[in-house]
């Protein structure tokens, strides 16, 4: 892993010059891939360190918290796709009441040229920063005379006719539009999370069913979809519920995942489980009885299992 520094007071005296980009990075798609991709390159040739600056928590969580979006990736997850683009470091700024007060030219100042010692900025043309938002790429170019840094804007990505942006990624999503969201992301959507507590999770896995833990990230709309679940390495073709099981009332909200090529393995509260969305089947369907939902899980397992056979023929 890459190093992470939480504040630019932690970043070590002779680290040296950089080539750095500013952002939230949620879901590190596409578009951010493309503006940290040149970030390295312009690093590389010109010797230089490139560096993520980003923050923690996301900005609308601190401003906005009651209508804050769900994260695509949390924290964690996020420092591990921004380092598989090749930068050298990762700057994590915690986003509180002196940041949010920080004019754009103290941030500039005291931020990229004192404490990173920027000599290149790669930023999307629709940047801002500072307080109240007060400045964008305008401003940063101004301020890149003034101290002495290139500042390179690239224009949104677009694939397949879709503009890429976390917030076009969250709504994919939230509608359950997967394969657009794969599009965006470079892979697909993934939930990381744990099996849920006091559900009879023991040593072993034993029956091919598994309830995610509360999950407070982003999960696409409600419905059935064809998944991948990956446990200790091993991964399992799956078929997954998110939503409330409005057929069995009181149930409450779950994502239940049905392992369909399923062998016992060892699995406790804390084993670590990637949940790959793939598919949506179908929207969650309340139905007359417990068997007309039993005879639609088996065609929802037909479907799946015919979704995977074409996957592997495709290889």
């Amino acid at each position: 892993m890459i190093p992470v520094y939480r504040s630019i007071a932690e970043i070590p005296a002779n680290f040296g010059s950089t080539v750095a980009a500013i952002g939230n990075f949620d879901g590190v798609h596409c578009g951010h891939r493309k503006i940290l991709g040149t970030v390295v390159a312009e690093a590389r040739k010109r010797n230089l360190r490139a560096v993520a600056v980003t923050f923690d928590p996301h900005p609308e969580q601190f401003l906005h918290a009651a209508r804050a979006p769900k994260m695509i990736t949390p924290n964690d997850e996020r420092l591990v796709l921004l380092a598989e683009t090749g930068i050298d470091a990762v700057v994590v700024l915690r986003f509180d009441e002196e940041l949010v007060r920080l004019s754009a030219h103290k941030f500039v100042e005291d931020v990229l040229v004192n404490g990173l010692k920027v000599r290149g900025l790669h930023e999307g043309s629709n940047f801002r920063f500072g307080y109240r938002a007060q400045a964008g790429v305008r401003e940063l170019s101004e301020f890149g005379h003034e101290f002495g840094f290139s500042l390179t804007v690239h224009e949104p990505v677009s694939v397949h006719g879709l503009e890429v942006s976390s917030s076009a990624v969250r709504e994919l999503v939230g509608v359950g539009d997967l394969k657009s969201a794969r599009w965006m992301l470079g892979r697909p959507f993934v939930v990381r999370s744990t099996p849920v507590r006091d559900r009879g999770v023991g040593s072993k896995l034993v029956v091919p069913t598994v309830n995610l833990a509360p999950y407070k990230g982003l999960l696409p709309a409600l419905g059935v979809y064809v998944t991948r679940l990956t446990i200790n390495g091993r991964s399992f073709q799956a078929v997954t519920n998110v939503g409330n099981r409005p057929t069995f009332e009181g149930a409450g909200f779950s994502v239940e995942t049905h392992i369909l090529n399923f062998e016992p393995i060892e699995l406790t509260d804390e084993t670590p489980l990637e949940l790959e969305f793939l598919f949506r089947l179908r929207p969650e369907i309340k139905f007359p009885s417990p068997q007309e939902l039993k005879l639609q899980i088996m065609r929802d397992v037909a479907r799946a299992q015919r979704y995977f056979r074409l996957v592997e023929r495709g290889r």
